[in-house]
């Protein structure tokens, strides 16, 4: 999907809140309420706007351990399996197709150390996993996904 200028400023407008009303964009872009909307409407559709959801505090939610584990396999004959494990696996919050060491990289958030070894051993049993390496988030900065759109 192509964008252009207008539709640059409304995802910058909804990155710095995503609640916005299209009412309190079209104030802020000296445009419609119709106009917005429709364009909001297409950046849905056009896959643009990925989706609008609440970014929560894991530990608030008693998710005490949050991790990357790059995943390393022997060949990448079951990779589809792979992604399938790790989309039906809720401990995971986003997966990375990588180049370098690992085929993969998981963000997950999990209670504590022993579920997050008990996820461990679950991964290390997908099809060609060899081998994971965990990295504990110790603490998190950026808490939104807030791209550099120009």
């Amino acid at each position: 999907m192509k964008i252009d200028s207008i539709d640059r400023q409304i995802l910058i407008s909804l990155q710095q809140n995503g609640r916005k009303t299209a009412s309190e964009i079209a104030k802020e872009l000296n445009l419609t309420v119709p106009t917005i909307t429709e364009r909001i409407r297409k950046l849905q559709e056009g896959s643009v706007i990925q989706a609008f959801q609440a970014v929560i505090d894991s530990r608030s939610v008693g998710l005490d351990v949050t991790a990357i584990i790059t995943v390393i396999s022997s060949s990448s004959n079951n990779f589809k399996k792979v992604i399938e494990n790790a989309k039906k696996t809720p401990e995971i919050i986003q997966c990375f197709s990588t180049t370098g060491m690992g085929s993969l990289m998981l963000w997950i958030a999990t209670e504590n150390s022993k579920t997050l070894e008990e996820l461990l051993r679950k991964i290390q049993s997908w099809p060609n996993v060899t081998r994971t390496e965990t990295q504990v988030i110790l603490s998190k900065y950026n808490i939104r996904q807030k791209l550099p759109i120009k």
